[in-house]
């Protein structure tokens, strides 16, 4: 798992609509995504118990909660919202992947503004709060579900289907299961695991499987069993937002570090699998540019990115390598021309970029996060890869600037 800090949570979910909907767990992992848009502190355990306060780390409660009856019941509301210049994350607290309320949810998505992506989780409430035998109203209820938000939602939305993580062996606390069902409730979670993640699938949704991931991370779990601590919701955090950079063709690479540290750029997995030490006639070479971060300030606008560049050619000789500079222009995704592919060879460039990837914009949001008055040039021309060396150039509005090797 990689750690996803504050700034690339930022810009990876900048202009997004990010939706989260469940129990109190997914409450947890909508407060932390909350923290994390604004700062790299963790929860704290009583941010973590609390329920239906007004506010939230600059959130507000929009329906349910304490303007309403406080209680533990199947019927408890909780809409919560996280507005900000350039994000917004909404919360919906639910007690059954399918209902009538799961409905007036759906004309919400189908009226209003549209998510670009969908977090959801339903099932410690569904197989024990409603019915002994859960299976088929389980499964008939996720039926339903996925295939009313495949009528609701665009086809470019992300949905992702949390699998309940590992519960204890005693339930207790405000989580209220009756004795005989306590027990056994642990091993109905993997059995409706199953289900629901077979049925995600099949409805072509993403799968993160929870119950995997922290299947030897128990320590962190609550005396009551079902909950789970600060580090924890971090944790998922960060598998989330690794998932949905994923999916969206994003590189999350390490933070920036001091100036005059080393460090490699990062490219797709699925173009840049590995290094060839050797070149042979006819083959694809592959090779990264190694590159030092420098941040420069001018009229308070910080340049935190990492921007290269690389060519794969088919290899005819030895002949010098050249890769192509880059250029962008704001959140929609490089300038210039998409990569070449083919049996017949060419050269294909690579763009990479840590920032937001090409995808649905919200309306209500700036079209671009980057500054406007800066443009950066990249030059390279070496006949070896490991003797590659970055030219940046910074200029402004006047063509005027500062750079050098980096």
């Amino acid at each position: 798992m990689k750690t996803v800090r504050h700034q690339q949570a930022c810009q990876l979910l900048h202009n997004k609509f990010v939706v989260v909907l469940g129990d109190s767990i997914q409450r947890g992992v909508y407060k932390d995504l909350v923290l994390i848009l604004q700062s790299d502190r963790y929860l704290t355990q009583r941010q973590l118990k609390s329920k239906g306060e007004m506010s939230f780390e600059q959130d507000c409660l929009v329906e349910g909660g304490c303007l309403n009856h406080m209680n533990n019941g199947t019927e408890y509301r909780e809409v919560r919202q996280f507005q900000s210049d350039h994000h917004l994350v909404r919360f919906y607290f639910v007690t059954r992947v399918f209902s009538q309320y799961m409905e007036s949810i759906m004309e919400d998505f189908q009226q209003g503004l549209k998510p670009d992506v969908v977090i959801i989780n339903s099932c410690v409430w569904d197989i024990s709060r409603y019915n002994s035998n859960w299976l088929e109203d389980y499964q008939e209820n996720l039926h339903r579900f996925f295939g009313e938000l495949s009528c609701v939602l665009p086809e470019e939305t992300l949905v992702i289907w949390n699998l309940t993580m590992p519960l204890g062996k005693s339930i207790r606390g405000g989580f209220l299961v009756s004795e005989h069902k306590a027990p056994q409730l642990r091993y109905d979670v993997i059995e409706a695991n199953f289900y629901s993640g077979t049925l995600a699938d099949a409805y072509q949704r993403d799968v993160l499987d929870l119950h995997f991931h922290f299947r030897f991370s128990l320590q962190h779990r609550t005396n009551d069993g079902v909950h789970w601590n600060a580090v924890a919701h971090r944790s998922i955090t960060c598998l989330l937002l690794e998932h949905i950079a994923q999916a969206w063709g994003v590189l999350l690479p390490d933070p920036l570090r001091t100036v005059g540290e080393e460090r490699s750029c990062f490219f797709f997995q699925n173009v840049f699998n590995e290094v060839p030490t050797k070149r042979q006639r006819g083959d694809f070479i592959y090779f990264r540019i190694s590159t030092k971060t420098k941040r420069y300030k001018k009229t308070n606008q910080d340049v935190d990115s990492v921007e290269a560049a690389v060519s794969v050619r088919r290899v005819t000789g030895d002949e010098k390598m050249e890769p192509e500079g880059s250029r962008w222009r704001g959140a929609g995704g490089p300038a210039g021309a998409a990569a070449e592919t083919g049996p017949g060879g060419g050269r294909a460039p690579v763009h990479v970029r840590m920032g937001s990837p090409r995808g649905p914009q919200t309306p209500f949001l700036p079209a671009s996060p980057w500054p406007k008055t800066r443009q950066t040039r990249e030059k390279t021309a070496f006949r070896k890869p490991e003797q590659a060396e970055v030219t940046r150039l910074y200029l402004d509005e006047g063509g005027h600037g500062e750079g050098g090797k980096v």
